[in-house]
């Protein structure tokens, strides 16, 4: 605890700085500013092409979808980081501070099935997505229920293992302000994230594919990824947690308009 607290004074300075990198740089360069401030980026597996080459093009070809496991609100930087270029992250329930700061473009989704839908779709005709289907960050070696959703959507799935490595601060906050996960994370005097590509899934396993139920190919995907990070499968929700942590449902609220 003592050291902690010595930690302080460079840590907190050290953590902006690495958050300035991460913010105002291009993604191509944040791989290696991040190495010479401290924070490693760990890459296994194969790195995906965003799309088909000119010659296989088809009509109709969209992006990847990286389904991610969720360990802190940098989970979609650190993909785009391993990547070497922006990816579109969706968001769920998060402030709109959060999403103004963020170095990456992000969608909000509306908790209307139809509508998100339609925009997910849309966002996959421009580029890649990023989706945590878990709907919230868990710090143990558990994954909660993955949302079936994204799997209804396309046929080009890559599943992605994200592992956050930490010494003296979480990388998630649990019941204060998410937007404080970079904080907690940079002041780690030497933090890394591993970044885990798992095979694109076969077309023959997925719901456009092989006509498999969407939550099927979500509980498939959510054994497949427990597998690669030695973690344990659970039914549990977003909801069960936050209920069990704060007593909510973990959902952010509007604030009311001033009435002039």
């Amino acid at each position: 605890m003592l050291l902690t607290f010595l930690w302080l004074p460079i840590g907190f300075p050290l953590a902006l700085i690495r958050m300035a990198a991460g913010s105002l740089l291009p993604m191509h360069a944040v791989y290696h500013a991040f190495l010479l401030l401290g924070v490693r980026i760990i890459i296994r597996g194969k790195i995906p092409s965003s799309r088909k080459s000119a010659i296989d093009q088809q009509p109709g070809d969209h992006g990847v979808m990286f389904v991610c496991t969720h360990r802190s609100l940098l989970d979609p930087i650190f993909l785009s980081a391993a990547l070497g270029r922006p990816v579109t992250a969706v968001t769920y329930s998060i402030s709109r501070l959060s999403e103004l700061l963020s170095p990456i473009p992000t969608a909000r989704l509306t908790r209307d099935r139809t509508r998100d839908a339609a925009n997910i779709r849309e966002l996959l005709r421009t580029g890649d997505l990023a989706v945590c289907p878990e709907g919230t960050t868990c710090r143990t070696p558990y994954l909660l229920r993955f949302s079936a959703l994204f799997a209804e959507l396309t046929d080009r799935i890559v599943p992605v293992a994200m592992e956050a490595g930490v010494s003296n601060f979480h990388g998630s906050a649990a019941r204060t302000w998410k937007g404080a996960d970079p904080f907690y994370f940079f002041m780690n005097p030497s933090p890394s994230y591993t970044v885990t590509f798992l095979d694109q899934i076969p077309t023959e396993k997925t719901c456009a594919g092989g006509g498999f139920p969407a939550h099927d190919v979500a509980n498939y995907i959510q054994g497949l990824l427990a597998a690669a990070l030695r973690f344990q499968c659970t039914s549990l929700t977003r909801r069960d947690k936050y209920r069990a942590l704060t007593g909510t449902d973990g959902i952010v609220t509007a604030a009311p308009s001033a009435i002039a």
